[in-house]
């Protein structure tokens, strides 16, 4: 009997130990709340392409608005990215190339949220005749912490390149950014030729910023001793004022203009001036990129000689920790 009930006690305790990280899980998931994300579109017709401003809306199922960041996804592929505001939404403007679209918007979740996906919303873009190009981004979201870096491929998608004389040069860069943080493309410029189908990748690399945890002190320079320099000065310019002033009475309001004038002078060129402080104190600390969940616009221009050719931006959701 003693033996059964020690053998009944360790399969208990066996299954409890089994039964821990489920019921871990499960704890964990109960302090998330499910979402429920709606995507809206409204297109319009500009310069004979289709214009359209993407809607999103991310609600818990408390009723309250979600934060972090959303995707849109074309037929699964990643288009642009985007911040929730205070309200949970997230508006999106895209230059869709012409043809049938599939559009999909993805919340990525947060510390109190799930993840979740919209209905599909289907979209008709119109086909141009004026050659030009549009500009999309994957992935659409990029966490990072501060400190790393993260790469997107930026993809420059042709439109009616058939009609280009000669190829077009498309120039990248970026907008929005948060502090303390960069990003660089490679290749900067691409090119479509006339005819181009084919998208044209780069590769765009967002670089953030950590905080530096020590600052550099130099070297105390010889013949230098500033706390000598401090009583020094001013008890020179004192014996000589009350020297001069001994002998000469009228002059000693005129000497203390002077006097004045020189010791401005001086701190100007030591403790008061900036080169100063970095040679005896070294560089400040660097802060750390904020923390955060930011849109960067993701910009592509191209001129035909005439005009300026800049269409929709991409836009991607950053979001630092």
């Amino acid at each position: 009997m003693i033996r059964r009930g020690l053998r009944l006690e360790i399969v208990a305790a066996l299954g409890i130990a089994l039964a821990m990280p489920a019921l871990a899980l499960a704890a964990q998931s109960s302090q998330t709340l499910a979402t429920q994300t709606t995507l809206a579109a409204e297109t319009r017709d500009q310069g004979g392409s289709t214009q359209t401003t993407f809607t999103v809306t991310v609600t818990g199922e408390d009723g309250l608005p979600a934060t972090g960041a959303v995707a849109l996804k074309d037929h699964g592929k990643p288009l642009a990215g985007a911040a929730l505001n205070a309200q949970g939404q997230a508006t999106m403007q895209l230059a869709l190339p012409g043809g049938d679209h599939l559009l999909r918007a993805v919340y990525t979740g947060d510390a109190t949220h799930r993840s979740s996906v919209s209905l599909s919303n289907g979209v008709r873009a119109n086909t141009t005749g004026t050659p030009g190009f549009t500009v999309s981004v994957a992935p659409a979201t990029l966490s990072l912490t501060a400190g790393q870096f993260g790469t997107v491929v930026v993809s420059v998608t042709p439109a009616n390149a058939a009609s280009l004389t000669a190829p077009m040069f498309v120039t990248l860069s970026c907008s929005g950014l948060p502090d303390q943080s960069s990003c660089t493309f490679t290749p900067e410029n691409v090119q479509i030729l006339p005819g181009a189908t084919a998208v044209v990748p780069s590769s765009m690399v967002v670089q953030t910023v950590a905080a530096s945890t020590a600052s550099a002190t130099p070297a105390p320079r010889p013949g230098s001793n500033p706390v000598a320099w401090a009583f020094l000065l001013p008890g020179a310019l004192a014996l000589v004022g009350i020297a001069w002033g001994g002998r000469r009475r009228r002059w000693v309001n005129r000497f203390s203009l002077i006097a004045l004038l020189a010791l401005v002078s001086v701190l100007g060129t030591t403790a008061c001036n900036p080169r100063y402080y970095y040679l005896n104190h070294g560089p400040p600390q660097n802060p750390a990129t904020p923390a955060g969940t930011y849109t960067i616009s993701v910009i592509g221009q191209s001129s035909n000689g005439i005009t300026a050719i800049t269409p929709t931006p991409a836009t991607l959701a950053l979001t630092v920790k």
